[in-house]
C-alpha cells in the first residue's frame, strides 16, 4: 500500500485532548478503509502565518498512514466536513519517516546544520569584519589594504548653512 502524511490544524479555541479526538476519528476511518497509522505526532498550539477563520493559532497534528487511495480520499472527505479543522494537507511519500520529525527534534539535534558563515570560506565571520563607519562625530576609517588609516575629520554640512 501507498504511504502519506497527513498534517491537519485545529481551531485554537479547542483543548489538546478534543485535537486527540479528531485524530482518534481519522484514525478509525483509515482503519475502516483497511489501513494503519504508523505514526501520529502532536505539534502543539503554534502560531499561524496568517489569519484563517479568525484563528491566529492552530494545533498542529501529523500523522503518518499506510493506505490504500479510496481510504485517504474518505479521510480528506471527513476533515473538510469539520468544522474544528482550520487546513490539512496530505502528500503521498516513497518512504515512512522513521523517529520524530523535523518538528519534534530537540534544538540542539538542528544546530548541527552549518551556518551562512560556514557556508562561503571567502567571507569572515561577521564579528571578525573591519568596521569602516565608527564613532558618530564623523571620523571614519578609509578602507586600506596595508596598515592602519588614520582617522579622516567629515565635515557635514546643515540645511541653513547651504
Amino acid at each position: 500500500m501507498p504511504y502519506y502524511e497527513c498534517v491537519f490544524i485545529t481551531r485554537q479555541d479547542i483543548s489538546a485532548p478534543q485535537v486527540e479526538a479528531i485524530a482518534d476519528h481519522f484514525t478509525k476511518v483509515v482503519e475502516e478503509g483497511g489501513g494503519t497509522i504508523a505514526k501520529r505526532e502532536y505539534w502543539g498550539l503554534r502560531s499561524l502565518s496568517y489569519r484563517i477563520r479568525k484563528n491566529r493559532k492552530g494545533h498542529y497534528m501529523l500523522l503518518n498512514i499506510d493506505a490504500a487511495a479510496p481510504a485517504v480520499h474518505e479521510m480528506e472527505r471527513q476533515m473538510g466536513l469539520n468544522e474544528d479543522v482550520v487546513r490539512h494537507l496530505t502528500v503521498r511519500v516513497d518512504a515512512l519517516q522513521e523517529g520524530p520529525s523535523a518538528m519534534m527534534q530537540s534544538r540542539a539535534a538542528r544546530d548541527d546544520r552549518p551556518r551562512r558563515e560556514d557556508r562561503f570560506g571567502d567571507r569572515p565571520p561577521r564579528g571578525d569584519r573591519e568596521d569602516r563607519f565608527r564613532g558618530d562625530r564623523g571620523e571614519r576609517r578609509a578602507p586600506v589594504e596595508s596598515g592602519d588609516a588614520a582617522p579622516v575629520r567629515v565635515a557635514s554640512v546643515t540645511a541653513d548653512q547651504e
